[in-house]
């Protein structure tokens, strides 16, 4: 059956941060995804995880400046140090936390640049931390994002990443699967999932269109899941969607995958 990990940063919004962690356990979740934990410090999350018994298994590296349009800094050339504090930050945190993947910004490609240049850029930086990350037994995930939500972004389908893959040549670099960012990309999911299997260590989805529930939109996400399972899945599944009606309210799907209120 799989495994699903409820999307702080996305789910539970009607809460503060720092009471999703018992929330999502309250709604039965053993694990949480977490983009941007840096607003917490490590011995607070480490203090809210053991208090609601989760595991954290997902932090993004830090995107730059959002409001200058940045999504990320690992392929943007001349930024090299830059990316390099920003991945120390979530390696810190994912080490202290025992995360188990952090998923590389690459980031948008900048008017003076080009994607070549950017992709070369966030070639050498990969095959320079995913040592680093090996060490303390840490995937390194790359993920195509829709031009419509991240226009300019790197990489916006799943040939291109295995690509990128491929060139970093290093084991613990992996594709991180969205189902929404990929349906409306490319389409074909269950295809798709086939023909990079070797490439994937991660699954998120949400619907589409609106990134809700996945009883909502034009994908049949069950029968995502249960392709998963055929295949052999043992990973999570990231619940990266927004609830359409508040978070409780939009559960209902969870309780053929074993996740039923605690309370």
């Amino acid at each position: 059956m799989p495994r699903f990990a409820a999307n702080l940063t996305t789910m539970f919004t009607e809460l503060e941060p720092k009471d999703r962690f018992l929330a999502a356990y309250n709604a039965g979740f053993d694990a949480v995804e977490y983009l941007a934990p840096y607003g917490h410090d490590i011995s607070e999350l480490r203090s809210l995880l053991q208090d609601a018994q989760l595991s954290m298994i997902l932090l993004n590296t830090g995107i730059g400046d959002g409001q200058k349009g940045e999504r990320g800094l690992a392929a943007l050339p001349g930024r090299e140090s830059d990316f390099e504090s920003l991945f120390e930050q979530a390696l810190t945190y994912a080490s202290a936390l025992q995360v188990e993947m952090i998923h590389v910004m690459a980031g948008v490609v900048p008017e003076n640049s080009n994607a070549t240049i950017c992709e070369n850029t966030f070639i050498a930086n990969l095959k320079k931390v995913a040592p680093i990350a090996a060490r303390e037994k840490i995937k390194l995930l790359i993920e195509p994002l829709n031009t419509q939500d991240v226009p300019g972004y790197l990489h916006t389908n799943s040939g291109h990443a295995a690509r990128i893959i491929s060139a970093v040549n290093e084991p613990n670099v992996r594709m991180q699967f969205d189902f929404y960012h990929l349906q409306i990309m490319e389409g074909n999911l269950g295809k798709n999932l086939e023909n990079h299997w070797d490439s994937i260590g991660h699954i998120q989805f949400s619907s589409v269109p609106g990134r809700h529930e996945p009883q909502h939109g034009e994908v049949n996400l069950p029968f995502l899941f249960a392709k998963l399972d055929d295949m052999g899945y043992t990973g999570w599944i990231g619940c990266e969607y927004g609830p359409k009606h508040g978070t409780q309210d939009g559960l209902g799907w969870a309780a053929a995958y074993g996740i039923k209120p605690r309370i």
